[in-house]
């Protein structure tokens, strides 16, 4: 007896992409936020990398080459005390551009932890948690800073002591937007699936809760640190920021207060000024970048 056996048609499988995956694959293609991505990626390069570029002592007052205006040998000029513009912005990129990273990781921390632990407790640990993120909220924020600021310098680094500060009186948006998603969250089949086999509540929140929301605390994180740089600014420009003897674009622009400068020498102030302007508009653009890809209705 022959038997005929049938060549049974190749089967296709298809893998299924993770979502982050997905979120990377929208992202790249938003031509504006790879190539604001690309810009920040080459500022902060060229911060890091400020001593090898120009050799020049930041911190040497030059009174023989007081204002000169943008050549050969100093690019954007020199400012009030004969110093290379040109270099102090890149040395000042590295303090701004340290500031804005460090003050948004502590933030993003400090109120991840605070939102995930009032979303997922409730009842009064809930209620206490948010009155004191209330409080925080509803704080004269600039009042405060310059206080702390006042207090802590001398103990502190300048520089870290303005992270500090600002790190504490900032996470309180952050911690009522993870709050509102981790309720949110508990709620799903899943969590409630691993309450009741008995999984601690911390492994609950780390392993499950927290995965889920993380691309909204990145979107977060990625839009509050152009607020951190421009906070930074605000501070300097008035004198309350990083001390006068450490360059950074803040303390850079405090100099266009005088009228003459500002008038007949924006060399001195232009650089510094372009340099936090592009900088919070490609942090911008990334966010929005990284919103639109993170986003399951979008189909950018």
């Amino acid at each position: 007896m022959e038997v005929i056996t049938k060549k049974s048609d190749p089967i296709v499988t298809a893998t299924r992409e993770s979502p982050w995956m997905i979120a990377w694959k929208k992202f790249v293609r938003n031509k504006l936020a790879m190539t604001s991505l690309l810009f920040l990626l080459a500022m902060t390069v060229l911060s890091l990398l400020a001593p090898y570029i120009v050799k020049t002592d930041i911190t040497r007052i030059d009174f023989i080459n007081i204002h000169l205006p943008p050549s050969s040998k100093h690019w954007f000029g020199t400012d009030s005390n004969g110093r290379d513009v040109f270099a102090r912005t890149l040395y000042g990129g590295r303090v701004s551009l340290l500031i804005g990273v460090a003050s948004t990781l502590c933030v993003t921390l400090i109120g991840t932890v605070i939102g995930a632990i009032a979303g997922y407790a409730g009842g009064k640990v809930d209620q206490w948690l948010m009155r004191f993120t209330d409080f925080i909220l509803t704080f004269p924020f600039t009042v405060f800073v310059i206080v702390l600021n006042t207090i802590l310098v001398g103990k502190v680094s300048g520089v870290w002591t303005l992270i500090i500060v600002i790190s504490l009186l900032s996470w309180g948006g952050t911690a009522r937007i993870v709050r509102s998603k981790v309720l949110a969250e508990k709620e799903n089949e899943y969590v409630l699936a691993a309450i009741s086999i008995g999984t601690h509540p911390v492994k609950i929140v780390m392993k499950h809760v927290l995965p889920n929301v993380a691309s909204t605390i990145i979107v977060q994180a990625s839009l509050l640190m152009a607020v951190m740089i421009v906070v930074e600014s605000s501070l300097s420009f008035i004198g309350f920021g990083v001390p006068a003897d450490t360059p950074s674009w803040g303390n850079m622009l405090s100099e266009a207060r005088n009228a003459d400068v500002l008038q007949n020498k924006p060399w001195i102030w232009v650089p510094p000024c372009l340099a936090i302007t592009l900088t919070i508009l490609a942090i911008n653009f990334v966010g929005e970048g990284l919103k639109d890809a993170f986003n399951p209705k979008s189909n950018r």
